[in-house]
């Protein structure tokens, strides 16, 4: 059972990075929470007390738990395929779905199975994120634009903006560019340029004294975060495939992030630790009005810039957040379009094509992978938590594919035939390797002895053994002396028990 440890002393740099990753998250948790297809104000409960909640529990005292772009399209793909996305059912749902995500990542926590976390392959991985990052950039393009397309589907409404220019909104989209600029320019000045902050602030300013009259926030109906438990509790088995996608995969960058950061400054790391504590924050946030919550790369990495040393960091964040509520109304001049470049800014430089590339150059088989996991995607829109689906069954297939792949060398000296089989020998490919050792013995019908090489066998089962056990016995008896060499270590006692058991039924 994993305890939290006893919390260190927070240090100075650790009140620092907390609010500095506060003034970026509030902003951020908005934006994430229209993506989500939720009310702007629950982005903000699922950026509070799920993180005061989280703070005890986590391994890396840099990771920053919160709203995040990609657990966020999840629970929109998800949920809006059943329910009016920003309805009361709707919220209900996706705060059902959060509590689904937690004792999800609470049981593989509990159960020291946080091994789980790297059975998703990486071609997968290169296929599914890029694919969800256009379906992120392409749901925000009206947002930017200030277009107002039909009521269609995410990709169509995206397609529409771009084929109809004179339906853009020209103020919509240079207050969308100048925040983006503010942004980027921001981060590279440094990294403590809070560029979201100042362009939520001067955006804000500007449009209630320009009298603006474009999409914007709106009134926030913000008070302290509701405790409910009052939730669809019928629908949780209908929300328990897409809540286990969103547990394993939203758990890949707090994944990362937690490992680069740990070997960075030579710090441990425990993945059922981390586990435990997205967790227990997913529970926080179902109980409290948010939705599907994950760790961020971006506040991480302010966070440790900041000067963060303990995982307090992490709770004064989410306090500070917490006591901001009763201010936030002041952002209801916010336009969209600023919410929208948050977005995009943030999950653009997800859609990077180049590794597939460099994938396809090195296996075909691993870019096939990535690219129907790519295809699949974007073509189950918004469902795209189908496409993880598909990605794994290409993974599967394509690993067995090759574990079914025994490569066989053979060659005759001085009158033995030997044979050095490449592979895994188990029951699904044992049959081909004992198709080519009877091959090869037909070949060579002068040879009076055989020669097995076992020493690049990846792995050997008893299916494999009792094969070869046959195969040995129809040799001898059409009068061709076996030999077994190159026997791993992990094998040799399997072999040695197949050969003896051999001999003894020998008359």
């Amino acid at each position: 059972m994993i305890r939290p440890a006893r919390p260190p002393q927070p240090a100075l740099g650790d009140l620092v990075a907390g609010i500095s990753v506060a003034l970026v998250l509030i902003p951020q948790a908005l934006a994430y929470a229209e993506l989500a297809g939720m009310p702007p104000e629950h982005g903000l409960f699922a950026a509070a007390i799920p993180l005061l909640v989280a703070a005890p529990l986590v391994s890396s005292p840099y990771l920053q738990t919160g709203p995040v772009a990609l657990t966020s399209v999840l629970a929109f793909g998800a949920l809006s395929a059943v329910e009016t996305p920003g309805s009361n059912h709707y919220v209900e749902l996706a705060m059902l779905l959060a509590l689904v995500v937690g004792v999800v990542r609470l049981a593989i926590g509990l159960a020291s199975a946080g091994v789980v976390a790297y059975l998703l392959s990486r071609p997968m991985l290169l296929g599914f994120i890029p694919a969800a990052a256009v379906f992120i950039v392409a749901s925000q393009l009206p947002a930017a634009f200030g277009a107002a397309p039909p009521d269609d589907g995410v990709i169509e409404q995206a397609a529409w903006t771009l084929a109809h220019p004179g339906d853009w909104s020209a103020t919509a989209l240079a207050i969308a560019v100048l925040a983006a600029l503010a942004m980027i320019g921001g981060r590279r000045l440094h990294p403590l340029v809070p560029g979201v902050l100042v362009a939520v602030a001067a955006a804000t300013l500007w449009s209630h004294l320009s009298g603006y009259t474009g999409a914007r926030v709106g009134e926030l109906d913000v008070g302290l975060p509701p405790i409910s438990v009052g939730l669809p509790w019928a629908d949780a088995l209908g929300l328990l495939v897409p809540g286990a996608i969103i547990a394993l995969v939203g758990f890949a960058e707090p994944a990362a992030i937690a490992r680069n950061f740990a070997a960075k400054d030579r710090l441990a790391w425990d993945a059922n630790r981390e586990f435990v504590s997205q967790g227990a924050a997913n529970v926080a946030a179902g109980l409290t009005g948010g939705f599907p919550i994950g760790g961020s790369f971006s506040r991480s990495a302010l966070n440790r810039s900041a000067g963060a040393r303990t995982a307090w960091s992490g709770a004064i964040t989410g306090l500070v957040v917490l006591l901001m509520l009763p201010v936030v109304f002041l952002l209801a001049d916010l336009p969209s379009a600023v919410l929208a470049a948050i977005v995009i800014v943030s999950v653009a430089p997800l859609i990077r094509l180049r590794p597939i590339l460099r994938v396809w150059r090195r296996s075909r088989p691993a870019a096939s992978i990535a690219v129907g996991t790519f295809a699949a995607t974007l073509a189950f829109a918004p469902r795209i938590e189908r496409g993880v689906l598909v990605g794994v069954g290409l993974s599967v297939a394509v690993h067995l594919w090759r574990e079914l792949r025994v490569d066989t060398e053979a060659w005759v000296r001085h009158g033995v035939l030997h044979l050095r089989p490449h592979g895994v020998l188990w029951f699904g490919a044992v049959q081909v390797l004992e198709d080519v050792l009877v091959a090869e013995l037909v070949r060579h019908p002068d040879v009076g002895a055989m020669c097995l090489h076992l020493g690049s066998i990846g792995r050997l089962d008893i299916t494999a053994a009792l094969t070869l056990q046959s195969v040995i016995e129809q040799a001898e008896q059409a009068g061709v002396k076996v030999e077994l060499t190159d026997v791993q270590v992990r094998d040799r006692r399997l072999v040695d028990g197949v050969v003896l058991e051999r001999r003894q039924r020998r008359p």
